[in-house]
């Protein structure tokens, strides 16, 4: 590379850079939302303004130079608090789980994406299933319990079915079928 290539590089740098250091203000400028709803007295905000401006000149005049200024927060920075365009919309789901941690006590506080089946006992009244809950706390579950996010269906040697009721993304009402077996084949969830 030659000595005028190099000199026409660096000047092409420098000329971008001073050109986005001057822009970056008016693009800051502009992101900020606007503030408040126009009011029918618009013409009296001039007048308002001008006011308010020789208001803080006369009141810096009287405060003495070791005084700091009171940190207050105006208005028109207050923050409004907004979706963020970048978040699933499916991980509001997870958010929402975890935002459940003031579940009922026992059975009725069980929800079925959490639990990991143990064991099946076969009992004279029936079969039961033998689930913990993320806590590591066991329970045993009967056909027809109720869960928190759904019953208990079917309990057979090799697994448990679960019916469970919940919402989508999108807050629309979601049912399926989940089914969680003792010894989960290759590629299935437990």
């Amino acid at each position: 590379m030659s000595g005028n290539e190099r000199t026409m590089r660096l000047v092409t740098s420098l000329v971008i850079g001073i050109v986005l250091a001057a822009a970056a203000p008016i693009v800051h400028a502009q992101a900020k939302p606007a503030q408040g709803k126009p009011s029918k007295a618009a013409g009296k905000a001039p007048a308002r303004a001008a006011k308010r401006a020789t208001k803080p000149a006369a009141a810096k005049a009287q405060r003495p130079a070791g005084a700091a200024p009171a940190a207050k927060a105006a208005p028109s920075e207050t923050r409004i608090a907004r979706r963020d365009p970048f978040e699933s919309l499916v991980g509001r789901q997870k958010a929402n789980s975890e935002a459940a941690k003031n579940l009922p006590p026992g059975k009725a506080g069980l929800q079925v994406g959490t639990l990991r089946l143990d064991g099946i006992v076969k009992a004279p009244n029936g079969m039961i299933a033998v689930v913990t809950n993320p806590q590591s706390r066991t329970y045993f579950l009967r056909e027809g319990d109720q869960l928190y996010d759904g019953r208990v269906d079917k309990i057979a040697m090799d697994g448990v079915t679960f019916h469970e009721e919940g919402k989508d993304a999108f807050g629309k009402p979601l049912e399926r079928e989940v089914s969680k077996r003792i010894y989960s084949s290759a590629g299935e969830q437990q």
